[in-house]
């Protein structure tokens, strides 16, 4: 992600999470997606194996 760019949420218990978009803050936090299961984000795991 470009610096000065993206959406900065900060949890109740001090951790920092960083957004590039709308669709990846809702889809974390709104909808309680799992990122290593889509395709679409850099956190995605071929093979199944989320250990």
């Amino acid at each position: 992600m470009r610096p000065g760019r993206g959406i900065m949420y900060v949890r109740n218990n001090g951790s920092v999470l960083w957004f590039c978009s709308a669709k990846c803050r809702k889809n974390m936090l709104e909808l309680r997606r799992d990122p290593r299961k889509l395709k679409w984000t850099a956190k995605h795991v071929k093979g199944g194996s989320l250990g």
